[in-house]
């Protein structure tokens, strides 16, 4: 199945990005009626739309292909400044939610689904990652039918897969493909810049779990990623893995989508902390998985960035030194090159990295940790200068990070059970 869209800007430039999803034959695509279809592929669109619409922030965007009542326009419009506020706050752009964009729907309105869903399946988005390890293999030891979905998929997420017991096969598969144009234009000077790409994900994921009638989407999304990346505001790296976005997009998809559809992320209510815990105790994926954007295309660790460094720390009081230094390459709390990473990680520079990381205390806490049992010296460049001593506490302090389950959730009482289980076997 492909689908295309059609983007033009000013009459000038026109862009037509793709998504390919690949035949599996546990979709059902007879039970969906073409209305519904063009709904699905419509809103896919809708957030396509913002990578294309962030090139020059047109104050006007006409939509010819479906329709969006008054609600709908203020939950894009709040999801489009919100999503890109990175890119606004790094590009110098000051506008305001009520003016930066006017929404002129034209076309016909969609149909929402009610295919039937089955509330024992779960489809459950994998990227390469430590996160989406954990809820892959804390899922399919339940009794849940459990099925990987992959939006480009990189050799990581294969790898994930693969070493949890599952094929490509059995994996939903989603190739997405930008229209060359935009990354022309994007080297001619136009605007480029972060976009909120958890949000596509969400829109795919959710049209793929229609096509194979699954009624739970678990993402991996922890509580840390609600945190501001720039103090005192509202701009956030990882807006579209917040809470407060899987508070929208439920309420969207239950009102515009599929009344019965459940989206939540099964990692909510724990913290960094306890994700590295858990999966310190998954060995099997120690070598292959892979979370560093610089090196994504090369499936390596760069060693250089803060998503390598926090990854590095946070795994430091679970993992023996050793192992760590064979899976980064060498060992990164002896490299002074990142002191100015560190320095963004452990709260001493007034913003954070931009890029999914955890939060200072977090970072203080597994520094303390690691020290206290030795894990690392405290001679190392990186440790020397880190502002654990006085920020990270005791053991208490500690275990508390390790034990606490945030509240703000949307897992289902099942769900939230086993992950309760999960960090009481792993925290003991």
């Amino acid at each position: 199945m492909q689908a295309k869209f059609i983007f033009n800007l000013a009459d000038k430039y026109t862009f037509q990005p793709e998504i390919e999803i690949p035949f599996r034959d546990f979709y059902n695509v007879e039970k969906l009626s073409g209305k519904v279809m063009e709904n699905m592929i419509f809103h896919i669109g809708m957030i396509e739309l913002v990578s294309y619409w962030k090139a020059a922030c047109p104050p006007k965007v006409i939509v010819r292909a479906g329709r969006l009542d008054e609600r709908q326009i203020a939950w894009w419009k709040k999801l489009y400044f919100h999503g890109l506020g990175e890119f606004f706050y790094l590009n110098g752009v000051t506008t305001d939610m009520a003016s930066f964009m006017e929404i002129i729907p034209e076309g016909k309105a969609g149909e929402i689904s009610t295919v039937s869903l089955d509330s024992q399946q779960v489809l459950v988005p994998i990227g390469g990652g430590k996160d989406s390890v954990v809820s892959l293999e804390l899922l399919k030891n339940n009794d849940l039918k459990v099925r990987p979905f992959l939006l480009n998929p990189r050799e990581a997420g294969l790898r994930s897969i693969d070493i949890a017991g599952f094929s490509e096969k059995e994996a939903v598969v989603v190739n997405r493909k930008l229209d060359p144009e935009l990354l022309k234009l994007n080297k001619a000077g136009f605007l480029n810049g972060h976009t909120p790409f958890s949000a596509l994900l969400a829109f795919v994921s959710a049209f793929t779990a229609l096509l194979s009638g699954i009624g739970n989407i678990a993402l991996s999304n922890e509580s840390s990623a609600n945190q501001s990346t720039v103090p005192g505001s509202k701009i956030n790296h990882q807006y579209s893995k917040s809470f407060e976005f899987e508070q929208d997009f439920d309420w969207y998809l239950k009102n515009y989508i599929h009344p019965e559809l459940r989206y939540f992320s099964f990692l909510r209510p724990l913290n960094e902390l306890q994700i590295a815990a858990l999966f310190s105790r998954f060995p099997q994926h120690h070598f292959s998985f892979r979370s560093c954007n610089a090196g994504s295309k090369t499936d390596s660790w760069c060693g250089n960035c803060p998503k390598c460094l926090f990854t590095y720390v946070i795994l430091s009081p679970f993992l023996p030194q050793e192992k760590l230094e064979k899976i980064f390459g060498t060992n990164l709390l002896k490299d002074e090159k990142l002191v100015p990473v560190m320095d963004e990680l452990d709260g001493k520079a007034a913003v954070k990295p931009f890029e999914c990381v955890g939060t200072p205390e977090e970072v203080n806490a597994a520094l303390w940790k690691s020290v206290e049992i030795k894990s690392v010296d405290v001679q190392f460049p990186l440790v020397k200068i880190a502002t654990y001593p006085e920020k990270a506490g005791d053991e208490e302090a500690f275990k508390e990070l390790l034990h606490h389950l945030n509240h703000e959730h949307l897992l289902p009482q099942k769900f939230l059970q086993w992950i309760k289980q999960a960090i009481a076997d792993a925290a003991v």
